[in-house]
């Protein structure tokens, strides 16, 4: 009995001591289960209460119990102490300096296309534009023929336009919106068509789907004169009240005569031979437009001799390329947050 009496106070102190040392509390659960597991020094002790006296195990298990209960105890205390001082390095290792900026947040914000379809609603809007849209599955006669695109006309070939079936197409423009609206309510009309439309083209400058904006004006007496103050009331709202527009001759099937509309650079004013947008050359192309061509009234149900009109019709990335400075068209289809939180 001596013996393992022995034997336990021997274990106790040298664990008492092992705790005592313990730098952390993986070495306390470390000491924890080499002593008090199932094949801890224990549990080895008391294996040889076989051999002693039935009279004297009782006096040999609350030895035991006592050294058991001094270790838990010691155990108890120790990681404690090993715990708070352990969070309390971890605080002063991972503190957080709170007079820090904080991250911004980028909550979204509406696409560079779409805000420039906007903006250039809400300017034509004040003149009596409304916005109306259509298909972008058309037929090949709404989008070629109903517009005076004749079969042998080269936008018809398979390089440039989209064709999803036998007579159908990929729209190439917003005209076709005009030629519903037209065929579907009488002259007075004013409206704008925005919408997606597609080419098999893809460079810096073009997308095999892009966006257009047209517009139309029918009535009675719609002169050229109209068209031209109308324009130059949309370069100045949109570019600059010092903003100047010419006019240089040019064909579309779908309107006679027809014109190029160049806007003076809003940046040099033509004053800077070396000006990123205009190079030098002091002005930018920014759409076409021209007086609704007669075949048009005739197949859209209109005597062509009683009503006049005229439309025009830009590219909404080439709009927003100018005001926003962008480089390269693609960037604009990429879904890179990067570029796009710049447009808030």
């Amino acid at each position: 009995m001596s013996d393992l009496i022995g034997k336990l106070n021997s274990l106790e102190g040298e664990v008492l001591a092992q705790i005592a040392a313990a730098k952390s509390s993986d070495a306390l659960e470390q000491i924890r289960v080499s002593v008090l597991g199932k094949k801890g020094s224990l549990s080895e002790v008391l294996r040889g209460l076989g051999s002693v006296d039935a009279a004297e195990r009782p006096k040999i298990g609350a030895v035991s119990n006592q050294v058991k209960a001094k270790v838990e105890e010691a155990l108890s205390r120790a990681k404690e102490t090993l715990g708070s001082a352990e969070i309390n390095a971890k605080i002063a290792k991972e503190k957080i300096d709170i007079t820090l900026p904080a991250r911004s947040l980028h909550l979204g914000s509406l696409h560079p296309v779409t805000q420039t379809v906007r903006k250039i609603t809400h300017i034509l809007g004040k003149i009596g534009f409304d916005l109306t849209t259509g298909p972008e599955i058309e037929t090949d006669f709404m989008n070629f023929e109903a517009v005076n695109i004749p079969k042998d006309h080269p936008a018809r070939d398979m390089q440039d336009t989209f064709f999803v079936g036998p007579g159908v197409v990929l729209r190439t423009q917003t005209s076709p919106v005009q030629m519903r609206a037209m065929r579907e309510q009488k002259a007075p009309i004013r409206i704008l068509c925005p919408g997606a439309v597609y080419r098999a083209d893809n460079d810096a400058t073009h997308s095999p789907m892009f966006h257009q904006i047209e517009g139309l004006w029918v009535d009675k007496g719609v002169r050229f004169s109209d068209l031209k103050g109308t324009l130059q009331f949309f370069a100045q709202e949109l570019f600059g009240s010092d903003v100047k527009i010419r006019l240089r001759p040019s064909y579309f099937p779908f309107v006679e005569p027809g014109c190029e509309v160049d806007v003076s650079c809003f940046k040099c004013g033509g004053r800077d031979e070396k000006c990123s947008i205009c190079k030098g050359t002091g002005w930018l192309e920014i759409l076409g437009a021209g007086m609704v061509h007669p075949r048009l009234f005739e197949v859209a149900g209109y005597n062509p001799n009683e009503v006049s009109g005229f439309a025009f019709g830009l590219g909404i990335e080439r709009i927003a390329m100018l005001l926003h400075h962008i480089p390269d068209l693609r960037l604009m289809f990429q879904g890179d947050v990067r570029f796009l939180k710049q447009f808030l």
